[in-house]
């Protein structure tokens, strides 16, 4: 188990203290997402892309899917020399490089944890071979699995930022508490290991508190986290010391698989989640300036 520092107790006052709820929330259905894409488990709108990027986690094959307004696939690029083993969420930089998470680790034992670049020059081809691949892992954990009771090592979000990625887990730990740890690892190739910074609680039942995609505003003044029916962003930080800022939390009208967030603008976001028998697979936008938020 991690320590339970003063700093974390000091940045936890502060959540508490600088936090609100919006009670209006504007959230609405762009698309439907085409039937090819059944597990969308990302979304993601590059530099200099007019396309919604996509893509679908373990079991699928290794691929990226653009798509239009209409929710028409524009642009499908087989990913080469590399496996799905768990491609769980996508990033880009500034220079519309895109990037994919390989971390999905839901039963915490995986050893093969990777980041894979994908050149904005190849987002118009077919076929695209990363030029880059960032491996790392968690020093924190001993055992592959560890025990049921310890299993915050899965991450299913993730952006880029000051040339530094920033990774939140998604906690599945047997006694469920809604702590997601935030670690950073430089976006380098190489083996790195993941520099654990801060953790958030977000509220402790799984099915809508464990955090499943993340994202940050174009200027860097707000990160996102989603999950199956929240976001909380985070705004007045300094650095990377995201969750010392002030947090707002929304509550999203609908609780099903989301599974991707991503900013389209400095107020607006897309909301993406998986198909079930019945529902899902929509393509949301969210717009923060119509949404109405009540201080705590």
């Amino acid at each position: 188990m991690l320590p339970k520092t003063l700093p974390f107790f000091l940045s936890f006052f502060m959540l508490t203290f600088c936090s609100s709820t919006v009670s209006d929330v504007d959230f609405k259905e762009i698309f439907t997402m085409p039937k090819k894409i059944k597990e969308s488990s990302a979304v993601e709108v590059a530099t200099n892309s007019k396309l919604i990027w996509t893509l679908e986690d373990s079991g699928n094959k290794p691929e990226l899917f653009g798509l239009d307004l209409e929710g028409k696939i524009v642009q499908n690029i087989s990913i080469q020399n590399v496996k799905n083993n768990d491609w769980e969420d996508l990033t880009s930089d500034n220079e519309g490089n895109l990037y994919i998470g390989d971390f999905g680790n839901n039963d915490n034992e995986r050893k093969d944890l990777a980041i894979y670049k994908i050149s904005a020059t190849d987002l118009t081809k077919n076929e695209a071979t990363p030029v880059r691949t960032i491996s790392f892992y968690y020093p924190e954990q001993k055992a592959f699995p560890p025990k049921k009771s310890e299993r915050n090592f899965d991450v299913e979000s993730f952006f880029v930022f000051q040339n530094n990625f920033f990774l939140f887990t998604k906690n599945r730990s047997s006694k469920f508490d809604g702590t997601t740890h935030l670690y950073r690892v430089p976006n380098e190739s190489g083996n790195h290991k993941a520099t654990l910074i801060a953790s958030f609680k977000t509220c402790e039942k799984f099915s809508s508190c464990a955090i499943t995609s993340a994202d940050i505003s174009p200027n860097g003044k707000t990160i996102a986290l989603l999950s199956s029916n929240q976001v909380w962003l985070f705004t007045d930080f300094t650095g990377d010391s995201f969750f010392k800022g002030t947090m707002q939390n929304i509550s999203l009208p609908t609780l099903t698989q989301k599974e991707g967030i991503c900013f389209i603008n400095e107020s607006t976001l897309y909301i993406t989640e998986e198909k079930d028998k019945h529902t899902g697979g929509k393509l949301y936008q969210l717009n923060l300036s119509k949404s109405k938020a009540q201080s705590h």
